[in-house]
């Protein structure tokens, strides 16, 4: 089993950046590929970004590709998520992610409680 915890989040004006962790534990956590799921008021879950468990690929969803980046620090247990150039439709709850194969497609296996980011304009 994995654990997932997530933080960094809170309130910013538009076009400001904040950053996001998430702190793996139990298991091999450093195998695993990560991510960012994110869910907004009244919308359905989606994919933002993921790594693999090298740090060698990124994936980003469209809406944040250019704004957004992904990093791990293995050594650590730890993902990040740089968000730069915030707006008001990036406001939702922010979920780590973690699964053996890939975060990129499916439904990961592990997900973090969430952490809040509003974004006001």
């Amino acid at each position: 089993q994995v654990q997932l915890v997530e933080s960094g989040g809170g309130s910013v004006q538009a076009g400001e950046s904040l950053r996001l962790s998430c702190a793996a534990s139990g298991g091999t956590s450093s195998t695993y590929a990560m991510g960012w799921f994110r869910q907004a008021p009244g919308k359905e879950r989606e994919f933002v970004a993921g790594i693999s468990w090298t740090g060698g690929t990124t994936y980003y969803a469209d809406s944040v590709k250019g704004r957004f980046t992904i990093a791990r620090d293995n050594a650590e247990k730890t993902a990040y998520l740089q968000m730069n150039n915030v707006g008001p439709e990036d406001t939702a709850v922010y979920y780590c992610v973690a699964d053996l194969r890939t975060v990129a497609a499916g439904t990961p296996s592990y997900w973090g409680q969430g952490t809040q980011v509003t974004v006001s304009s």
